[in-house]
């Protein structure tokens, strides 16, 4: 198995549905790095200790991490499952980021950005960032998200330690399509 599926298994067992992996992950969304070793090998999955690390580490999206002493692992952001995550709350910046595509538009533009399956909103700090987004699902429409002014309404941001912003929605007046000039 590749790193991308191996990516791709851990990520649906971290953040969505650790029974599968035999996992029980804690309050913080952390599960002890053995159990997933012994739930990719249950599963036929090749890895150990040093491939995992290295999957960690070299992750382009940086969506995993390891605990101070690297006993623990746990999805950075995009659960379902019910997790705690204990991000600090941030004050963002006057504009924050969001890479979709177009036939996502209307609907973004009518209802604002909804956390749909996960427990919140995902912003990039930057229009790099959320061009690779976007572009995961076509050609990128970026939307420039008035953060500071959405902040100041008494919704809170928090940022991950991968540099991901989260919030838990953004109303269509706090959006704009942006073009580059």
């Amino acid at each position: 198995m590749g790193d991308i599926r191996k990516s791709k298994l851990l990520s649906l067992w971290l953040r969505h549905d650790p029974g599968a992996g035999g996992l029980v992950l804690d309050a913080q969304g952390w599960t002890e790095v053995d159990a997933v070793l012994a739930g990719l090998a249950r599963a036929g999955v090749a890895c150990g200790w040093d491939e995992l690390l290295r999957l960690v580490e070299e992750s382009d999206k940086q969506r995993f991490e390891l605990s101070g002493d690297a006993a623990r692992i746990r999805a950075r952001q995009g659960h379902s499952v019910a997790v705690a995550l204990d991000w600090p709350r941030t004050a963002p910046p006057a504009l924050l980021w969001h890479g979709t595509v177009a036939r996502f538009l209307p609907a973004i533009l009518a209802e604002g950005l909804k956390p749909m399956r996960r427990h919140h909103v995902h912003l990039s700090g930057d229009r790099d960032t959320a061009t690779r987004v976007g572009q995961r699902r076509g050609a990128p429409v970026l939307l420039a998200v008035r953060a500071a002014a959405l902040a100041e309404t008494g919704r809170d941001f928090f940022l991950t330690s991968n540099g991901v912003w989260l919030t838990e929605a953004v109303p269509p007046a706090f959006l704009e399509p942006w073009e580059p000039k």
